[in-house]
């Protein structure tokens, strides 16, 4: 008896262990049942496999999960490109390295906007097209590495779960050539010249065709605001396109910008890019002088919600893709693009009034809808008092100068 249960041991050990092992040991027959120690454990079940599918079908409805519209987007888009390439009814627990490392072949020539160009091939055959031609045109290593990242969190994700054993895309990443620093630059002084110099700001035929042409109109609308609340706040793109009439408001007795997802007036295309997005910006005086407030004002006695309401919102409702459109092709119109500029250079131009004005590290961030915490210890710490004061708010966006660039010719 003692034998037969040594033995139960060893092979229990070794099923454990994921060797092969006799299993005439481990479950008696009935004629040696009373042989056999009462205690020897059975074999478990075995579990049914999950599939790549189910798994983030289940990690992207996880109720858990906090969060915005916009980040469950992004994570659906890189299931979307995961299961291309990897397979839908492939066994998450045999996912492996070598399987993270094909799907990384792929991302290192999968073209930009592969959908549209290649709408009938999969992910794998637009990637094996651009690498056979030649062709130019793939994502960056940036945007690469995001799928990356993204697909690390939910292995991750399945870790924890108990659905996975590991995560085998972890530490995979495209080196990136291209320095965080230098993805995006400020406008230079040259290109800020030409920007607000443009007809639309001297003088036009009118604000739509013709805003190119020399003449005497000067036309208030989108294409002549969201460019100086830009400069002037550093708000992103899609942040001025969406905003509601009565976001533009007195805070305190402060003239401000109120950047947030929620409507007053009942729209229901707000959406921000991360909760510390959601911020007050005060008007810079220079706003509230050429007539932002009268702008706002005006529309909302015409009836309109939106305070741009020609903007386009496209299918998806996000205003700031019709807009960057007008904007790249008004820089090249101009004589005005640059390498590693584009309407996002305005918010590395605000960030570096900023530091111009020596505006306090923690006031920046708050100013910038930037995230402030770069440890556990700090992001504590953002956890306690209520925030800035507007008036603090206020006194640190008076400081702003914006010297490089003259608009006097503007208010005239």
């Amino acid at each position: 008896m003692a034998l037969a249960e040594l033995e139960a041991m060893f092979e229990r050990v070794r099923l454990d262990a994921g060797l092969s092992c006799d299993a005439t040991l481990l479950e008696p027959s009935s004629d040696d049942h009373a042989n056999v120690p009462p205690n020897v454990p059975r074999s478990p079940a075995p579990q049914p496999q999950v599939t790549l599918g189910d798994a983030y079908e289940r990690y992207l409805n996880d109720p858990t999960h906090r969060w915005s519209e916009r980040t469950r987007d992004t994570y659906d888009t890189t299931r979307a490109l995961v299961v291309s390439v990897i397979g839908a009814d492939h066994p998450l627990r045999s996912i492996s390295r070598a399987d993270i490392r094909n799907l990384i072949e792929v991302l290192r020539f999968l073209p930009r906007n592969a959908n549209k160009r290649f709408p009938k091939l999969t992910h794998k055959q637009a990637a094996e097209r651009l690498r056979h031609s030649g062709e130019s045109g793939t994502i960056s290593a940036a945007n690469a590495n995001v799928y990356l990242s993204n697909l690390s969190s939910f292995l991750n994700w399945a870790v924890n779960e108990e659905i996975a054993d590991r995560n085998p895309a972890r530490g995979l990443r495209l080196p990136d050539e291209v320095a965080k620093r230098d993805k995006r630059n400020p406008f230079s002084a040259e290109q800020l010249r030409l920007i607000f110099n443009a007809p639309i700001y001297r003088g036009c035929q009118d604000g739509n065709r013709g805003y190119a042409t020399p003449g005497t109109e000067r036309p208030q609308n989108a294409r002549y605001w969201v460019p100086l609340i830009a400069l002037h706040t550093g708000l992103r793109l899609n942040e001025i396109c969406q905003l509601d009439v009565t976001d533009i408001c007195l805070m305190e007795g402060v003239p401000c910008i109120l950047v947030t997802a929620q409507s007053r007036v009942g729209t229901t295309d707000k959406k921000l890019k991360t909760g510390a997005s959601e911020r007050l910006m005060p008007l810079h005086p220079r706003l509230i002088d050429l007539g932002l407030m009268d702008y706002a004002a005006r529309q909302k006695r015409l009836g309109q919600k939106k305070l741009f309401a020609e903007i386009d919102p496209g299918s998806k409702g996000v205003r700031a893709v019709a807009f960057s459109k007008w904007f790249t092709q008004f820089l090249g119109n101009l004589g005005a693009r640059r390498e590693r500029t584009c309407f996002h250079s305005f918010r590395h131009c605000f960030r570096d009034e900023l530091r111009n004005a020596r505006i306090n590290h923690d006031l920046a961030m708050a100013l910038g809808g930037w995230t402030n915490a770069t440890s556990s210890q700090s992001k504590v710490s953002e956890n306690y008092g209520s925030g800035h004061r507007v008036e603090v708010l206020a006194e640190a966006i008076s400081r702003l100068t914006f010297r490089d660039i003259d608009l006097s010719h503007i208010k005239e």
